[in-house]
């Protein structure tokens, strides 16, 4: 869902717009329990906002199963991409990687000397293509985070201590906090090296202050059992300490109810000992030669304080209750003690590779806000099904975008969720989407907003938007919505390929002209032309983004848009 700062509840003031949300001047928007399907750094960039994070949990796919040594093994470069799946975690330098590595290569700072490094170091191999698929979505990471903000990179050996430098060169070293080690399986047989057992999580704060609360974990019952081994009659166990100063305090010299001062003197003033004589708290010797001592009740204590080596949490095996049989899944009690200890109580979560969605369950238990990405649907279909057994009214809770990678995951959406199918293609080419769900569209499922002049009033393309069979009608139903709002162009946006009589008809309609070019009236963009490398024959569209109010409230003469014949 869209939630205000201001109240925390959802506003009707705030509204989906092209590249983020919208709302009035004195609300600040960020984008909560929703799940993105799509990839992350587009994600990143065009719905969350600046600061509005305060934590980042993120464990990237990577494959450490196969062979340490292909990932140095040299590449040509000439393979094409495909899209990268939850299960099949494997990087491999190719185009696209070397144009993410020169896009940050090129830049300023440590960051682009450091990915120079790498490459010297390295050289063009697949563990480069995935440090410089990490290091665009770090940098957004840490946009998005809060100054009191942190995050956790969860990693194996393979490329911890390569991610350790991207982190530096991206968060700065004295933002290191810790790194920490969870024992994530028991020894297994290994040729000529120790069994790794272990998985790093790297943790990074923000600024100066991030949130934090110190954690402790029980004591063991050995631990117990030798330091405190003594019993008040009511049964309560305690230990005994020190109450003798560790340094000279004359005013702390005193005899205490006949035993003599300690050569530096007591702790505690007179004052001190009698409310805890009155306690109860201080026992006594049977010589006056001995020195009274300090009870501490196991009942009182916090345990012990957690270090950064964790062992007490143990991997989900194949009898776990909570397994869901996800490859990657992590056990939630990992990502509760995180989250505990970074975040308060009112705090918003996000996880950029969400997989099975263990944060978000953790987050959601917890009572916290989040935010969860995945590149894949069958990651998403999970997270849902996981969340709406914790929730019945999962669908008025929480909120889910698609932003598909390619035609097949357009005609994915299509099947599953027609208005989010219309929602996107309208995002998509740079528009506005209408609020279809509450009533019939009149054929307008979105608009889009340019100028003629750049002092002139706005002008608008109306966009129709149609997933199933196609037919000329269609066209013709555009003509008709175009000369009723007045539109100075209009779209047909389909997701198959139009028929030579739908081309010939939206050909009729003629051509728009002014200061930026001539376009076409009317214009049919297929799903395959969105994804295509080829631009849209579209005047400089307005970002309706940049406007405080939105568009949907201004009266249409305000627009000043001109009538259009049929």
């Amino acid at each position: 869902m869209t939630y205000c700062i201001r109240n925390g509840l959802h506003n009707k003031c705030c509204t989906l717009l092209v590249g983020g949300y919208n709302c009035d001047p004195l609300a600040e928007v960020v984008v909560q329990n929703t799940l993105f399907c799509g990839d992350n750094l587009q994600i990143l960039r065009e719905y969350l906002p600046s600061d509005s994070v305060d934590l980042v949990y993120l464990d990237p796919p990577f494959n450490s199963d196969q062979n340490y040594n292909l990932l140095f093994r040299e590449k040509d470069g000439s393979k094409s991409t495909s899209q990268i799946l939850a299960f099949e975690d494997s990087w491999e330098w190719n185009q696209e990687a070397q144009a993410n590595f020169e896009e940050i290569a090129h830049g300023d700072g440590k960051l682009s000397q450091a990915m120079v490094q790498f490459r010297t170091l390295l050289g063009e191999t697949d563990m480069l293509a995935y440090i410089a698929m990490m290091a665009p979505r770090l940098i957004e990471l840490r946009r998005v985070l809060k100054d009191t903000g942190s995050i956790y990179l969860h990693c194996d050996p393979t490329a911890a201590h390569y991610l350790k430098i991207l982190m530096d060169a991206i968060f700065g070293p004295q933002y290191f906090r810790n790194e920490i080690t969870w024992k994530r399986t028991n020894t297994h047989s290994d040729a000529k090296r120790w069994s790794p057992v272990s998985d790093t999580l790297l943790y990074y704060a923000k600024g100066d202050s991030p949130t934090w609360h110190p954690l402790h974990i029980p004591h063991t019952a050995k631990y117990i059992a030798d330091k405190y081994g003594h019993q008040d009659p009511d049964g309560r166990q305690y230990t005994l300490d020190n109450m003798t100063s560790p340094k000279p305090r004359p005013n702390m010299m005193y005899e205490w109810k006949g035993f003599a001062s300690p050569p530096f003197g007591w702790r505690y003033s007179k004052e001190t000992m009698a409310e805890l004589d009155r306690q109860g708290r201080i026992w006594y010797p049977d010589s006056k030669t001995k020195r009274p001592r300090l009870k501490r009740y196991l009942d009182e204590m916090s345990g012990v304080l957690m270090g950064n080596v964790w062992t007490d949490i143990a991997p989900l095996n194949s009898q776990a209750k909570e397994r869901i049989g996800y490859p990657t899944q992590k056990p939630r009690a990992l990502l509760e003690r995180i989250i505990k200890a970074s975040t308060n109580a009112d705090g918003v979560i996000l996880d950029p590779f969400c997989g099975c969605g263990t944060a978000i369950e953790a987050a959601d238990k917890l009572g916290r806000c989040w935010i969860g990405i995945d590149i894949t649907r069958l990651a998403i279909r999970v997270v849902k099904d996981r969340l709406s057994k914790i929730s019945k009214q999962f669908d008025q809770k929480y909120l889910t975008i698609y932003e598909p990678l390619d035609v097949s995951g357009a005609e994915a959406l299509a099947a599953e969720d027609p208005h989010q199918f219309q929602d996107w293609f309208v995002r998509k080419l740079g528009g506005v989407s209408t609020n279809h769900r509450r009533g019939a569209d009149r054929g307008v499922d979105g608009r889009l907003y340019f100028k003629d002049e750049a002092s002139g009033p706005l002008r608008q393309i109306i966009v129709s938007v149609k997933s199933g069979k196609i037919n000329p009608a269609f066209v013709r139903e555009v003509h008709g919505t175009m000369h009723r709002e007045r539109a100075a162009m209009g779209i047909l946006a389909v997701l198959r390929p139009p028929s030579k009589a739908m081309l010939r008809d939206a050909a009729s309609s003629g051509v728009f002209t002014c200061l930026s070019g001539t376009f076409p009236k009317t214009q049919i963009i297929t799903v395959d032309q969105l994804f295509s490398k080829t631009p849209l024959c579209l005047p400089p569209l307005q970002r309706m983004t940049e406007r405080r109010t939105s568009v949907a409230a201004i009266p249409e003469v305000q627009l000043g848009l001109p009538g259009i014949a049929g």
